[in-house]
């Protein structure tokens, strides 16, 4: 190597890569199941030798001894894992919209792939997962990842340690505010459920002979993915806004 860079360059691109690579792993969209590898290896190396001559000059000499070589790359890696799983929880903001919708709306057994998960989940649940990713990319919200990996390293330096009280707490904050904002963006479906179902039942009391599991389920149905395709616009715009906050944290 020393015919092509230092021993002090190729320690620090080896470093910088190990906090992108991480992060990108784990970035929504980006770090999807149905990206290729060679395309998440490739964007994770380019970034590392863009980044590696601005952040080079605060990491020092490279150490004399492998423990200590060893104990600076974990260092890197969870910090990149830290913020792309931050990142990638509040994703599951929309999962848990689209699971609880599609419980009200008598879908939950409509299982189909999901590009961003390794296994199948339900219809609208998948649909939303892809909405989010897709939201992502229009709205220029990849551009504050990269924004995000660049500002690392001015909040978590290469000579500081791991804040880990600090990423349990965000952490823990994420996942809540990512169930909340789930549960509020099914609300509208939550509510007409809970509607249709009490006038289901009363219809039930006050004619037993009726069948009212086939009149019902149907409509149900109908009613709930209409509802659905209504708020599709709001519920996109609300999840752009907070996860354009989340990342703002970063920048």
């Amino acid at each position: 190597m020393e015919s092509y860079a230092t021993a002090a360059q190729v320690y620090a691109g080896g470093l910088v890569f190990a906090r992108v690579g991480a992060m990108l792993m784990l970035m929504p969209g980006i770090g999807d199941s149905a990206i290729p590898p060679r395309i998440r290896l490739s964007l994770a190396l380019l970034l590392a030798l863009v980044l590696t001559p601005v952040v080079a000059p605060n990491l020092g000499l490279p150490p004399s001894t492998v423990g200590v070589l060893t104990a600076r790359v974990l260092h890197e890696l969870i910090i990149g894992l830290m913020i792309g799983g931050i990142l990638r929880v509040f994703m599951s903001s929309l999962a848990t919209a689209g699971e609880v919708m599609s419980i009200q709306t008598s879908l939950g057994f409509a299982q189909t792939a999901n590009p961003a998960q390794a296994q199948p989940s339900a219809a609208l649940s998948s649909f939303l997962a892809m909405l989010g990713v897709v939201l992502v990319m229009v709205t220029d919200l990849h551009h504050l990842f990269i924004g995000a990996i660049a500002h690392s390293y001015t909040l978590f330096p290469f000579t500081r340690a791991v804040p880990v009280q600090d990423a349990t707490a965000l952490a823990v904050q994420t996942v809540a505010s990512a169930f909340s904002l789930g549960i509020q963006l099914s609300a509208p479906v939550i509510v007409f459920s809970l509607v249709f179902n009490i006038a289901v039942g009363l219809i039930g009391r006050v004619m037993p002979q009726f069948q009212i599991f086939f009149v019902s389920s149907p409509l149900s149905i109908l009613l709930g993915l209409s509802l659905f395709a209504l708020s599709l616009g709001t519920i996109g715009m609300v999840w752009a806004d907070r996860f354009r906050d989340l990342l703002m944290m970063f920048n």
